[in-house]
């Protein structure tokens, strides 16, 4: 099972405060954000050592999200989506450090691979919908090119007179073939539809798509718009991708399916001090063990 990052480590409480006290002198006496200081400070954590697959756990506000684009900003991991700055977030990342892994042959990476990257559930919504938006434009041209080879292939012939009619003289000819049949030209002009199944198939063929072998991914809850059956169909492949083709994970999530993923290290960022736990310890699940417990009898 693969590493190729070893250890993050975040500024001091001393670092941070001259970050702040810094900014404030270059603004002229004022700071309008401080973030991302004095969020982890106070659960006094200060690094995080990393399995193969390492779960940030914590609630809305936990700043787990933070840790991981801190984490994802600090490698350069290639990303989609935008996250929360402010102006003090690259002084910050500056700050940070990190201690690769030692690879086969006992040498230390000097980076990640190159397509390595963050995945956010926002990329998965903004896949879909850019999907459907361009199915629905392919349908509203559909017709309008049917008429346009229809008139292109049976209608008054083109001449060529020069330049300024190359072009479409050249597509008259084109269409003309035999070998350019109505459906092919259409695809051509338009692009072809994007299969689309359900929300939940749709947000599994994106991470087949997108999780190469070989590779370090942080992702910003995976599960977001899964259903616990492809929740679980996820897992399997996060598993698959860790034990035999060469990743390794840094998740941030509160799924209980994701979060008892086997030998997964787990940071509890609800607790303080932030503290490693098991997935069983954590109050996410056992909120969800205390509502199955009380209604077990209609599952007997």
């Amino acid at each position: 099972m693969a590493k190729y990052i070893e250890k993050f480590k975040l500024p001091s409480i001393e670092v941070e405060e001259n970050l702040v006290t810094n900014r404030i002198m270059q603004n002229g006496g004022f700071l309008d954000n401080a973030y991302p200081c004095n969020i982890f400070t106070y659960k006094f954590l200060t690094e995080i050592d990393f399995e193969t697959i390492t779960i940030l756990y914590g609630g809305n506000g936990s700043g787990k999200s933070t840790l991981l684009n801190l984490i994802a900003k600090k490698l350069n991991l290639k990303r989609i989506s935008n996250y929360n700055t402010s102006e003090l977030f690259d002084d910050f990342v500056d700050q940070c450090k990190i201690l690769m892994a030692e690879d086969e042959e006992e040498y230390f990476y000097k980076s990640v691979p190159c397509n390595s990257r963050l995945i956010a559930s926002d990329d998965i919504f903004d896949y879909m919908i850019s999907a459907r938006e361009n199915n629905q434009n392919i349908l509203e041209n559909t017709e309008l090119k049917k008429d346009e080879w229809n008139q292109l292939r049976y209608g008054q012939t083109i001449f060529l007179k020069g330049s300024e009619n190359y072009e479409e003289f050249k597509r008259q000819t084109l269409t003309r073939k035999k070998s350019l049949t109505r459906r092919k030209f259409i695809f051509n002009e338009i692009g072809k539809e994007v299969k689309l199944n359900s929300n939940g198939e749709t947000a599994i063929e994106f991470f087949e798509k997108m999780l190469e072998d070989n590779c370090l991914y942080c992702l910003d809850e995976p599960e977001n718009s899964l259903s616990p059956k492809f929740q679980n169909i996820l897992v399997e492949l996060l598993k698959d991708k860790a034990k035999y083709f060469g990743c390794q994970f840094v998740i941030a999530t509160h799924s209980p399916f994701v979060l008892a993923i086997d030998g997964a290290k787990i940071y509890d960022l609800d607790s303080t001090p932030v503290d490693i736990k098991k997935w069983w310890q954590l109050e996410n699940t056992k909120e969800y063990f205390n509502f199955f417990y009380k209604h077990k009898d209609l599952f007997l």
